[in-house]
């Protein structure tokens, strides 16, 4: 039997979404937190009755160091998991391009007030230490993988370039990845701030109206399953 549930991921200072597709022949992992979170991943898992030697793939939503800080460090520990991400994403997944996160802050850095610079250049040289890796498989937005009963890759550009957000037919459930957020239980627009093309991203997401819905869970926040439409219609 399918299923698509929600693995929380505790931190000091917030706790991500990260999501696990299940089915008969494939455990799927979408996106898989900060750096050395293996652990708390695995801890998670167990609550699903699994473990981190069970996944068979990780798709991983766009190059944001909360969402694949840890994809190297897992397929080092076991390669048989296949690295799977979109073909713009591929390039920065793999470090032959440069960070837009880190191209972003660096950017605005010279209108920081001088205070807020400290900060700032630690989480630079977070961003150039992230260690990346070689994707398995490209997947192609639009296309309905077999995975788990259905696992469809939705184009939800805007965040980012190629962030793709996934689809599983089975549950009628939606992995968002940052695409939107959840605040006090309700969907919402992710953070303009941290969105490369804000346009981009409005018309991602009120794409997401046009599949049956059951759940959406989001990367941050977590999990909605009432009046998904009326929420969605509402934004």
């Amino acid at each position: 039997m399918s299923k698509c549930t929600a693995l929380e991921l505790k931190y000091p200072n917030n706790t991500l979404y990260a999501s696990v597709i299940q089915g008969d022949d494939e455990v799927i992992l979408v996106d898989c937190g900060y750096p050395n979170s293996l652990d708390k991943i695995d801890e998670a898992l167990k609550t699903l009755n699994l473990s981190l030697d069970q996944i068979t793939r990780l798709i991983i939503t766009h190059h944001d160091y909360d969402h694949m800080g840890s994809a190297a460090e897992l397929k080092r520990r076991f390669p048989k998991i296949k690295v799977c991400s979109s073909s713009v994403q591929r390039d920065y997944i793999n470090g032959s391009k440069k960070s837009l996160r880190l191209i972003q802050a660096e950017s605005i850095f010279p209108t920081l007030q001088d205070n807020q610079k400290e900060q700032a250049l630690i989480f630079h040289k977070t961003l150039e230490a992230m260690e990346t890796l070689d994707l398995d498989e490209v997947l192609i937005e639009g296309t309905e993988y077999p995975w788990a009963g259905g696992t469809h890759i939705v184009a939800s550009p805007g965040h980012m370039p190629g962030h793709i957000s996934v689809y599983h037919k089975p549950t009628q459930s939606l992995i968002t990845g940052d695409a939107m957020v959840v605040e006090n239980g309700k969907l919402c627009i992710a953070n303009p701030r941290y969105t490369l093309d804000n346009e981009q991203a409005y018309a991602s997401m009120k794409k997401f109206n046009d599949y049956p819905l059951e759940q959406i869970i989001c990367y941050h926040g977590g999990l909605v399953s009432e009046n998904i439409k009326d929420q969605l219609n509402a934004l």
